[in-house]
């Protein structure tokens, strides 16, 4: 699918995630030129790239409940799918009311609510099977709106921070048209290690992290790698990343 005919199809979709979600991300697929998800089986260990993946959240109470991903490709990422609206002209006569879906775009509750679905991503991210591992990827879709991209390339989960860095980690729809953020969106899909900036070298039990600057600094047993340089407030210790 050429990128101006999908931006144009889904630049004026609008506060109809569920309804909207699948087919929007299943034609980025198409565009992205990778194979759409797969259908569900009855064996949940068996779903490894597929559309409302169920994941079992344990409670302290000792109590359990279930989520679902909205998109989940095992060992790639996981995507949490919102939709969001523009704002509506004011009107002298009577008017229909229109559904506002997530938050109105570009105000200050939209910005809230796409910080709480990574949140919520890094939750089911926590919730899945520890055989899977933790996902490189955390994806926010505003869907035909923006996609927000967020890595931990550690195997921790402990690290999810903007990527490539808080500049550009969001990409609006038109921005799709851009070779260098199709590649990265592929890369993604397809191969997401490729993307890495940590180069975990288990042998000398040390960690090679590219920060946003170009720089490379190395991090060795002992000593935590401060997430501020990657705009964070906390750290991931050395020691942690090689506990597993």
């Amino acid at each position: 699918m050429p990128a101006n005919q999908f931006i144009d199809r889904w630049r004026n979709s609008a506060a109809a995630e569920r309804a909207n979600y699948a087919l929007f991300l299943s034609e980025l697929c198409d565009y992205l030129e990778v194979p759409r998800p797969e259908p569900a089986v009855a064996d949940v260990s068996q779903n490894n790239y597929v559309f409302e993946r169920p994941v079992t959240f344990r409670h302290p109470t000792g109590l359990s409940s279930t989520g679902f991903i909205d998109l989940y490709k095992r060992g790639h990422f996981v995507l949490e799918a919102k939709q969001g609206s523009e704002a509506t002209e004011p009107s002298l006569l009577f008017d229909m009311p229109h559904r506002r879906g997530t938050a109105i775009r570009g105000t200050t509750g939209w910005d809230q609510a796409m910080l709480r679905a990574r949140n919520q991503a890094e939750q089911y991210a926590k919730a899945l099977p520890a055989a899977e591992g933790w996902p490189p990827f955390l994806i926010v879709a505003d869907v035909g709106y923006s996609i927000e991209l967020f890595a931990d390339f550690s195997g921790t989960g402990k690290a999810y921070v903007p990527f490539p860095d808080s500049l550009t980690h969001r990409i609006p729809l038109e921005s799709l048209a851009a070779t260098l953020i199709r590649d990265r969106l592929r890369a993604i899909w397809l191969d997401p290690l490729s993307l890495d900036l940590w180069v975990v070298d288990p042998d000398r039990r040390q960690v090679k992290v590219a920060i946003p600057d170009g720089h490379t600094v190395t991090w060795q047993a002992n000593h935590e790698i401060p997430l501020r340089m990657f705009d964070g407030e906390s750290c991931v210790r050395v020691d942690e990343i090689f506990r597993y």
